[in-house]
């Protein structure tokens, strides 16, 4: 690092359970303190001494040591700079400490901090009627605006939603968006997610719509409900097996639409019966003391809701403008504009396909950190807001 840059950066050194990760940031930040880490990164939390707020600083974890990894880095920088909805979280800042493509080994977001992710709330907190209802809504404001501006999130799980104390929610993390118009035959079992959440239509390797996203928050409502996970595959296949157990063996029709060694695989499983909703989620989980029936927040809207979102086939899953007219959402409709301007962005999925070497992602990836750096106050030293 030179001496300008030392001037500029500051290393703090953080342990969490005897590992360590140290943390090269703008001087602008300080007091920073673990908050969790994952696959993906690492994330503290600090104090903006230039804003005067907490924000959360997130450390991509080995980005250039697979052209996964780097494909997801820019993913994530392109699509968190871009939108800019009540209920998807902000892109405060971007930078590096390395000042040159060829040196890139450290890339940095700045995002809102939120006091909580939503497997805490799941873990800790029994939520009422009211609030059941109003995370359900805005996850699918956010999907709604996703979808209107051509991008599918294809990772939605607890761990990558946040929520505040005064229960509005952001999601986060878009290492796996991809246009919607892209072409949606690719594998994703090749990618390291959370397979609880993933759609039969991505199990089993066929098409797939924005109503992946759907199917993910029907899985997410229904953990929120029973704070189980309601799918807990243990690998690929177990997961369709888990699936199955549960809402029943496919219909014929569904079957149809498989590759012919997918549909074989499908047919030599053991048919099985759907159980119930009211079996899988029984009035035990809902808290009876806040239903209101005149405005729809009642177990059985609620269950409704989740089995209209859990359809195998997605040609039967409820999309989510009409989840946002369900009974059991439908309140906030008058409270809430759902069809704020589309977020126009830069990504561009042709990067996906075009082979590219490490050295050529780094170049890619601090190209758009240096321009980032042109039109923001990075460091907190041109006197106006990030």
């Amino acid at each position: 690092m030179t001496e300008a840059q030392r001037k500029l950066y500051q290393t703090h050194y953080i342990e969490y359970r005897q590992q360590k990760c140290d943390f090269t940031v703008p001087r602008r930040y300080q007091h920073l303190e673990y908050k969790s880490g994952g696959a993906q990164g690492w994330v503290v939390c600090a104090i903006d001494t230039v804003l005067n707020r907490r924000v959360a600083i997130k450390k991509m974890r080995n980005p250039f040591v697979m052209e996964i990894s780097a494909k997801r880095t820019y993913r994530e920088f392109i699509l968190l700079e871009a939108f800019k909805h009540p209920n998807i979280i902000e892109l405060l800042n971007a930078f590096s400490p390395q000042t040159s493509a060829s040196q890139l080994s450290e890339v940095y977001f700045v995002m809102e901090l939120a006091d909580f992710n939503l497997g805490h709330v799941i873990r800790d907190k029994r939520l009422p009627h009211p609030h059941l209802s109003f995370l359900v809504f805005q996850l699918l404001c956010a999907m709604k605006h996703l979808h209107k501006s051509g991008i599918i999130h294809r990772d939605l799980k607890p761990e990558n939603i946040v929520v505040n104390e005064d229960v509005t929610l952001k999601i986060l993390d878009f290492g796996l968006a991809r246009r919607a118009a892209f072409d949606t035959q690719m594998r994703m079992t090749n990618y390291v997610v959370t397979r609880w959440y993933r759609a039969p239509e991505v199990i089993l390797e066929m098409g797939y719509t924005d109503k992946v996203d759907v199917w993910s928050i029907g899985c997410i409502f229904a953990e929120v409900l029973t704070r189980k996970i309601l799918f807990p595959g243990t690998d690929h296949l177990d997961q369709w097996r888990s699936i199955v157990s549960k809402m029943g063996s496919p219909p014929q029709s569904f079957v149809d639409k498989m590759s012919r060694h997918v549909a074989m695989f499908v047919r030599n499983q053991p048919r099985k019966e759907a159980k119930s909703f009211r079996e899988l989620i029984p009035d035990e989980y809902f808290p009876r003391e806040t239903e209101d029936p005149r405005h729809s927040l009642t177990a059985d809207h609620a269950r409704d809701l989740v089995e209209k979102m859990l359809a195998i086939d997605p040609d039967e899953r409820i999309s989510v403008d009409q989840a946002l007219r369900h009974p059991y959402v439908a309140g906030w409709l008058k409270q809430h504009d759902v069809n704020l301007p589309i977020t126009t962005h830069r990504y561009d999925d042709n990067i996906e396909t075009e082979e590219r070497s490490i050295a050529q992602w780094r170049v890619l990836i601090f190209n758009e950190l240096e321009r980032y750096k042109e039109t923001h106050d990075v460091y907190g030293t041109q006197g106006t807001a990030v």
